[in-house]
């Protein structure tokens, strides 16, 4: 115990000495890659943002993460991210970057965490380099610079693991509570994600803390029971209020905070699972192969002027969904085949695999000669626990059957611990032995410039061979001068180790750029040369690669051209869920290219025809916007709509009523004022009931209802009583004509007024 005490005061006396002058130029760097130009993306991810204006309003939206000012659904996750993008905007104004920078500022706090947590076990070179490596992950900046949860997420996460091994170096019990209390608060940042990390804390903690089996147990099982109590504290808290007194838990089907932790944000992601369950109109998802026949079908049929542009969809459309080795790549948004090596195919390999070969090395060489019962030492405890955070993260990214690109931001940290911590230890493996152990670092070397050449051999048109070929090249000879110079160790040798390290950073550098290169996008933050698209993939040779992306969709009223519309995508028509984004649930993988327009492949988000649903191709970094309008919704609401609107309220509490939060959410955001989301997010969430629309309508709360095709799973019957029942507004009173006409499965979205007496 008192050798313990004594490491902890040495540890606070080092730490008051200096600063790491070699730290600044690392975090510098992190903090050019996170907050460099979030100023121009003006509404960043639109459905969170939304739901910012509304928490701003009152205490009652700000505690249950209302999505609208009225208080009528939540969004789809816990409040507590939001709570503080909402206490950001109050501070500096409501802004994009305002609700962003929490975000940016937790990318910069985790690279600083990780070279903390490294530093004191593997040494200064091991943590500077696991920092620089987890500034330089690609996924993590580009999650970083939008208001998505996830970088917060593993921000958190790494707070909780410097406690953990406080706790473990200190053996005070106190810091074992507060290391599992902060997981507690992660589950209420994004749920069951959160708890990817336990197989680590509990195996750490197992093998590493210095007291009797009987006291771990019962301080695990203490720990894990406060873990628990602060996961649910305001799920029970909402969940025991009274359904009227509060809005609907939005995505759950039974306006539950517990069943959307469990089912819609947990299994569900595992599974794939897109039953819209709860409603009287459940359809399961079609399979991929369903869907593309469908559309193959409606394709032929479309006007013979679509033929060529039909053509160019297919190629974009095969080449999205190729996954390596030439299977089509049933994951949605380019996630991937599922199984063991999910993780090196397009799409998913280019945000963060490109150091897991130096990592398998490394676990090789950090775990050399360790027996199973004992005992170990600090760096192999230590490497227990990244190793137990790595594995099953691996795991479930590798079969699960729904997921974003952007998740991948869990894999980061003992990815970026590896490199560190294995860069030092194969060094001196290299220098001091002339055993196998000794060829880890050029064998290390090799494969990973070989998997990275591999990973950029698709973006051949948009990178040009030279990186590629200058990436192999640098790595075969680095790797083979390594080798051949391994007897003998002077200063050039020590010169080409770190230009080895160089190399293999290169590149990973550059893919971090992307999304300042390139733009980003905030609805589906990935990197990559297509990164403004949200698809993290290769680019498709029917569109420049630098404009492949999309700003957001129109909204409603405002016609979508076909001019430049070239790289758009559409969901299943067969599913009321539709294609869902973040925080959207799942649809199993569903994508569909578009059937008898010349907009060669729009993607319909969830409850939107594309008349106010679509992704228009028009951002590029060439932009002459000083303004990005990014995230999945055109900021740029139809006026004239709104002009309407406003002009004819006689005091109903909403603006309008539309499906679903994607025609929504730029009018809450542009005005600040109530508009209602039907549906909830996707508009499948089963809310409304036509008895409850009646006397709402007959408070006089809501009175104007704009319907696209789309989003009706769950709302059909309110759907069809509103048609019925209502006026229908001629489009020339508010709907834009300064582009040619809408398009969408159901036709134009429509406009309509009913009073009830």
């Amino acid at each position: 115990m008192k050798h313990m005490n004594s490491e902890v005061k040495e540890e606070r006396t080092s730490n008051k000495k200096r600063i790491d002058l070699f730290l600044v130029p690392i975090v510098l760097i992190a903090a050019f890659l996170n907050l460099f130009k979030i100023w121009t993306d003006e509404y960043a991810n639109a459905y969170y943002t939304a739901a910012v204006k509304s928490m701003l309003q009152s205490f009652h939206n700000f505690f249950y993460a209302s999505f609208d000012p009225g208080g009528y659904v939540t969004i789809d996750k816990p409040p507590v991210v939001f709570w503080i993008q909402t206490i950001s905007a109050k501070i500096f104004g409501f802004h994009g970057w305002s609700v962003i920078l929490p975000q940016a500022l937790a990318g910069i706090g985790s690279v600083l965490l990780l070279y903390v947590l490294i530093k004191r076990t593997f040494g200064v070179w091991a943590g500077r380099f696991a920092a620089l490596a987890m500034a330089l992950t690609p996924i993590v900046p580009a999650v970083s610079r939008t208001n998505n949860i996830d970088s917060m997420l593993v921000f958190t996460l790494l707070l909780a693991t410097w406690m953990l091994f406080r706790a473990v170096r200190t053996v005070k019990f106190g810091w074992v509570l507060a290391a599992f209390a902060m997981i507690g608060v992660a589950f209420n940042m994004k749920m069951l994600q959160a708890y990817m990390v336990l197989p680590a804390f509990y195996v750490f903690y197992v093998v590493a803390t210095k007291i009797t089996w009987k006291k771990k147990i019962a301080f695990l099982t203490t720990a894990t029971a406060l873990m628990l109590a602060v996961s649910v504290s305001w799920a029970v808290v909402v969940d025991s209020t009274s359904a009227d007194k509060r809005p609907y838990m939005g995505s759950s089907q039974t306006n539950s905070v517990l069943e959307l932790a469990f089912g819609y944000n947990g299994i569900n992601r595992l599974t794939g699972n897109t039953s819209v369950t709860g409603s009287s109109h459940k359809q399961p998802a079609q399979t991929e192969q369903q869907t593309a026949s469908s559309e193959t079908k409606q394709n032929s049929n479309s006007s013979a002027d679509s033929s060529q542009s039909s053509n160019q969809r297919k190629s974009s459309f095969s080449q999205k969904m190729q996954a390596p080795g030439g299977g089509n790549q049933n994951g949605m948004f380019n996630t991937g085949n599922p199984g063991p090596f999910r993780l090196f195919q397009k799409g998913l390999s280019d945000q963060i695999s490109w150091l897991l070969p130096f990592v398998i090395f490394s676990i090789v060489g950090l775990f050399a000669g360790v027996k199973f019962k004992g005992p170990y030492t600090a760096k192999q405890k230590e490497s227990l626990f990244w190793l137990a955070w790595l594995l099953p993260v691996a795991v479930f990214f590798s079969i699960a059957g729904f997921f974003h690109q952007y998740y991948l931001i869990m894999l980061a940290p003992p990815i970026a611990a590896f490199a560190g911590a294995g860069a030092v230890a194969l060094w001196s493996m290299y220098k001091q032995h002339n055993d196998w152990k000794s060829w880890l670092l050029p064998g290390g070397i090799l494969t990973t410039a070989a998997l990275q050449v591999y990973i950029m051999s698709p973006y051949v048109s948009s990178i040009g061979v030279a990186p590629i070929a200058g990436v192999g090249a640098l790595g075969v000879i680095l790797a083979l001068v390594l080798a051949i110079r391994k007897q003998r160790k002077n200063s050039l040798t020590n010169y080409l180790g770190a230009a080895a390290m160089v190399v293999l950073l290169a590149m990973p550098a550059y893919w971090a750029m992307t999304p300042i290169i390139y733009g980003g996008n905030s609805m589906l933050p990935s990197a990559g040369p297509d990164s403004s698209s949200g698809m993290g993939g290769p680019p498709s040779t029917a569109t420049n690669s630098k404009q492949s992306g999309f700003n957001g969709m129109q909204p409603p009223g405002i016609s979508s051209g076909n001019s430049s519309s070239n790289n758009q995508m559409q969901p299943p028509s067969g599913s009321s869920n539709g294609g869902q984004m973040p925080g959207g649930s799942s649809n199993n993988g569903q994508m569909q290219p578009p059937s008898g327009s010349s907009n060669s492949g729009q993607m319909q988000m969830p409850g939107g025809s594309s008349n106010n649903s679509q992704m228009p191709n028009s951002f590029s970094s060439k932009s002459s916007s000083s303004k990005r309008k990014s995230g999945g919704i055109n900021a740029e609401v139809n006026q004239k709509l709104l002009n309407y609107l406003t002009k004819n309220n006689t005091g109903e509490k909403y603006l309008f009523a539309t499906t679903d939060s994607t025609s929504a959410a730029p009018y809450i955001i542009k005005t600040g004022k109530p508009v209602m989301a039907m549906g909830g997010f996707s508009g499948s969430d089963p809310i409304l009931t036509v008895s409850k629309l009646k006397a709402m309508i007959k408070k006089g709360e809501v009175k104007y209802f704009y319907l696209s095709g789309m989003g009706k799973g769950g709302q059909s019957d309110v759907i069809t009583w509103i048609k019925e029942n209502s006026k229908e507004i001629p489009s020339s009173k508010w709907q834009s004509t300064s582009s040619s006409a809408q398009q969408g499965p159901s036709g134009n979205g429509t406009l309509y007024e009913i009073t009830l007496k």
